[in-house]
C-alpha cells in the first residue's frame, strides 16, 4: 500500500492550495488543488512556479465553486 503525500510549504492563492512533496520514488513535486466542492482541479509539476501560476490562473466551472 503506498505511503499518503506528506505536504509541506503550503501556500493558499484564491480556493487552490500549492504544496510541495515527495513522491514515492524521490522526486520533488508541487501540486496546485483547488479545494472548492466538486471542483476536482489537481496537477502535478516538476517546478514550483509553474504550479502557483496554475494556481492563479485556475476558474472553477460554472456551479462548482
Amino acid at each position: 500500500m503506498p505511503r499518503p503525500n506528506r505536504f509541506r510549504d503550503l501556500l493558499r492563492i484564491g480556493p487552490v492550495q500549492v504544496g510541495t512533496h515527495t513522491d514515492g520514488r524521490g522526486r520533488t513535486k508541487h501540486t496546485a488543488a483547488c479545494t472548492a466542492p466538486g471542483c476536482g482541479f489537481s496537477v502535478d509539476y516538476l517546478d514550483r512556479s509553474a504550479a502557483e501560476l496554475a494556481a492563479r490562473t485556475h476558474h472553477c466551472p460554472p456551479g462548482k465553486g
